[in-house]
């Protein structure tokens, strides 16, 4: 067996079960134990035999030899760190100061007209109706995949969201038109669980399905009605939908702490990202100055 197998046959599930515990949502238990992996894989031999200064000299190389972006670094740190401090119970030094530079990149956003435009372009019921979704409740891919039949409160409309980033559950408004819209797309298929259950090859599998519908699925179908619509905006994904909703909605002036409700955002420092990726408020904004400021001995 190869040596970096052992962390994957002798450590991973124990880790993997830490991360459960802490509150972790999959995709970052997944992201941290990859990290840790490539660690094992480079140094090839179990983690619990690599030292402090070992793990420095990894550091180093992943940040100017293998020129990892910021982000990237910041899931090596987090996992490799999460994993010497709890499962290793190693209380280095090097733990307590790694630290990676948030990039200071602005995510990409769509006008309304073009979020409008792509989404009627998506080639699959099924697909837009799921994108619909994300857009008009700003959703996170997976808490959409994972819709549930319960989650759905229509005499409130509202969506209950049990699954959110860092298992915190949180309720966001539902439109009317999206929800008329679910009613419309449940009764496609009638599954007693998913809202937007796997549905097959030949779309004949949703009322029986036990699973949802596949995240390469639905980007498969984002990025075609993507390159149809010629938009040329680097960045654009599913989640540039979930930026497009918080944007949209403080242009059209919701209450910023609102948003940062909706989203799920724990500081709201997270959320005043938004205010840079909209100019409106700001047109008339040196008329009201003047007129404010002006001298009572002028008036």
């Amino acid at each position: 067996m190869a040596k970096h197998l052992w962390f994957k046959t002798k450590w991973q599930t124990k880790m993997d079960k830490s991360m459960q515990v802490a509150g972790m949502g999959k995709s970052t238990r997944d992201a941290y134990s990859r990290a840790v992996c490539k660690l094992v894989e480079y140094y090839d031999k179990s983690p619990d035999l690599i030292t402090e200064e070992e793990l420095l000299d990894y550091f180093i190389f992943r940040q100017d030899v293998s020129e990892w972006a910021p982000a990237t670094m910041r899931i090596c740190y987090s996992g490799i760190k999460f994993f010497f401090l709890n499962i290793l119970k190693r209380e280095w030094h090097l733990l307590n100061v790694i630290h990676a530079k948030r990039g200071r990149h602005l995510p990409a956003v769509l006008s309304r007209e073009e979020v409008h435009d792509l989404l009627g372009r998506v080639d699959t019921i099924h697909n837009q109706v799921f994108l619909k979704t994300v857009y008009s409740c700003g959703l996170r891919l997976q808490e959409a995949l994972c819709l549930e039949i319960p989650d759905i409160d229509g005499p409130r409309h509202m969506i209950h969201v049990h699954r959110g980033k860092g298992a915190k559950d949180r309720n966001v408004p539902l439109p009317e038109a999206t929800y008329q819209l679910l009613r419309r797309y449940w009764r496609t298929h009638q599954n007693k669980r998913f809202i937007f259950p796997a549905v097959g090859r030949g779309n004949n599998k949703g009322p029986v399905s036990r699973s949802p519908m596949s995240t390469g699925g639905v980007q498969g179908a984002f990025r075609r009605a993507k390159e149809e619509t010629g938009i040329a905006k680097k960045g654009v994904s599913i989640h540039t939908l979930r930026h497009c909703y918080a944007t949209h909605l403080l242009e059209a002036g919701v209450n910023l702490r609102a948003i940062q409700k909706y989203l799920g955002h724990s500081n709201i420092e997270t959320t005043m990202i938004y205010l840079h990726l909209t100019n409106k408020g700001m047109e008339d904004a040196f008329q009201i100055i003047n007129t404010i400021m002006i001298d009572e001995g002028e008036e």
